[in-house]
């Protein structure tokens, strides 16, 4: 049979439409907190099976916060990043595993050198099988003796703010700038010492 070429068209969208919907069905977010956004971003975008990273605010009481309401401490947000992944790739256990080796959950309200509340720890769960996750494996830091103490915030998920434009992907764009600030600010030394 000989289909018009417009119909074609449209039939192929309509199945590169569906393969899409279906691709997003097949992914899953996560929300965490680690600082500076950039770079657990850009930690977490390294990971296998994780889909995207954006780079936002949440935990605070403001609607649409912006960087600079935020990075002045009035919001109560703290920057985060929601983290899309394929679970059949990646479970959320391992992402909450793969987060603490790459913070320090040993300080209140602060990641290396950013302080102050807006740069506080967080895992923040979207649902009840995630609340156990978050708690189980941090009350098995707690046991296994490594820290005597944890800081990290464990939190229902609230509304997550995408960050501007211009924070998205930032290691990639300003790259010379990203790994300077990244060096300058000791985290993966930190990293290194705390997780050996």
């Amino acid at each position: 049979m000989n289909i018009p070429y417009p119909l074609k068209t449209f039939a192929l969208g309509l199945v590169l439409a569906g393969a899409s919907v279906a691709a997003q069905a097949a992914t899953a977010t996560a929300v965490f907190a680690g600082g500076c956004f950039w770079c657990i971003e850009k930690d977490f975008e390294a990971l296998p099976g994780v889909v995207g990273v954006e780079s936002g605010y949440t935990a605070g009481k403001n609607t649409n916060p912006t960087y600079e309401s935020v990075s002045a401490g009035h919001t109560g947000h703290t920057e985060a990043v929601r983290v899309i992944y394929d679970p059949a790739k990646v479970t959320y256990p391992q992402l909450v595993d793969y987060f603490w080796r790459h913070i320090d959950p040993t300080v209140k309200d602060r990641q290396f050198c950013d302080v102050g509340s807006q740069y506080r720890s967080g895992i923040y769960w979207g649902n009840e099988a995630e609340r156990k996750v978050a708690e189980s494996s941090r009350d098995a830091l707690i046991k296994s003796g490594r820290f005597k103490t944890i800081h990290t915030e464990l939190a229902s998920a609230s509304p997550f703010y995408l960050a501007e434009e211009y924070h998205q992907d930032y290691y990639k764009k300003n790259s010379v700038r990203y790994s300077y600030y990244r060096l300058s600010c000791g985290r993966d030394a930190r990293v290194k010492e705390l997780w050996k």
